[in-house]
């Protein structure tokens, strides 16, 4: 959401929440926390460690079986970044954390060549994760751990021929499992930003009144949503399949570009369902929940119907349809939220039913 937008629905949405109200924004926020925040970083982090053990079993005793467990760890780890990733702001925004757990796109491939870089020097501190979180924010997150176990001379894990790739991949999930953990941490601490965010106020330094706090959650959705369908999906979808750059796709090198495509998705319907904020809508737009609901949820299971690695998927004409459908289903949810749901509650007296304490 762009600023002007911000801006203009937290003032229409001020203009129409009476304290009086039935539903209050605290309690919407509150649930959202509750509901999805909490419990995504939390299973994010079960994830993450998950994923360093793995790592860690896999340079004690290399195998062909441990760089499997390890690779399906990291698969496991994507997703559940997938619906995580979508709450972008609050402690994932601090000390770079959100570029450091994921530095993406790569246009330029600049991080790609400091992996290399990395891996070719095979400097001794990039195996230390706490060394290894003071360097580029390029080689210490998913995107690093991605061409570890998958990238040009992966095979070699499997084996004890090249130990330092395998000893800098521990080091990046390492790196991955504290973020993980110090993000967990900051949205369960009792006066941390949480506490923010569902109580605004005259005081409160980020959020001034219940409008701001529920325009920075809509915000997710219609950003989120654009930014899942012009940066992720077209990112690699061309107009036509001439135009195509599976390439640039995200995760394409670990076969997860549309299970974090899903992921994504998955996360917006969650955290609708758990705010609950379609109660707020007036009587005569309520329909527009359930609507959302059923998108997001097509959303999801298009996505996950696209198997196998995204080149073949887009020299499919059949996956390659279906990626497309996507694309239509994720326009269609930005014309429902961005523009109907904000003005059924911006531009009518239902928004009443949402209150400002």
């Amino acid at each position: 959401m762009s600023k002007r937008l911000a801006l203009a629905l937290s003032f229409l949405l001020a203009a129409v929440l009476p304290a009086s109200a039935a539903i209050k924004a605290s309690d919407v926020i509150g649930r959202a926390i509750d509901g999805f925040v909490r419990p995504a970083y939390a299973g994010l982090d079960e994830h993450a460690a998950g994923l360093n053990k793995a790592m860690r079993q896999l340079c004690e005793t290399p195998s062909g079986q441990n760089l499997e467990a390890a690779r399906s760890a990291f698969s496991g780890a994507v997703e559940a970044w997938s619906v995580a990733e979508i709450i972008a702001f609050g402690p994932i925004k601090e000390n770079n954390r959100l570029e450091r757990m994921l530095y993406w796109p790569d246009r330029k491939s600049i991080g790609l060549r400091q992996v290399q870089s990395t891996l070719a020097a095979k400097d001794p501190s990039a195996t230390d994760p706490a060394q290894l979180a003071q360097k580029s924010v390029a080689i210490q997150g998913l995107g690093a751990l991605e061409f570890v176990l998958y990238g040009d001379g992966a095979e070699t894990l499997a084996g004890k021929d090249d130990p330092y790739r395998c000893a800098y991949g521990a080091a990046v999930a390492g790196n991955i499992e504290t973020i993980a953990g110090e993000v967990r941490d900051a949205w369960n601490k009792p006066e941390g930003f949480a506490s923010l965010w569902a109580n605004p106020g005259p005081k409160n330094p980020l959020y001034r009144d219940g409008a701001e706090a529920v325009t920075e959650l809509v915000g997710v959705f219609i950003n989120e949503l654009e930014m899942i369908r012009d940066v992720r999906l077209k990112g690699f979808l061309g107009a036509k399949p001439d135009a195509d750059k599976p390439k640039q796709a995200i995760y394409w090198r670990s076969r997860n570009t549309t299970t974090s495509l899903a992921g994504n998705l998955s996360g917006i319907d969650e955290l609708f369902q758990a705010s609950r904020l379609g109660d707020a809508l007036p009587a005569d737009a309520q329909w527009m929940a359930e609507s959302i609901h059923i998108q997001l949820a097509n959303s999801v299971t298009t996505a996950k119907s696209v198997s196998g690695p995204i080149d073949k998927a887009l020299a499919d004409p059949a996956q390659r349809d279906k990626l497309e459908h996507f694309a239509l289903i994720t326009s269609s949810l930005s014309t429902l939220i961005g523009t109907r749901m904000t003005a059924a509650f911006g531009l009518t007296a239902g928004f009443s039913s949402l209150d400002g304490d």
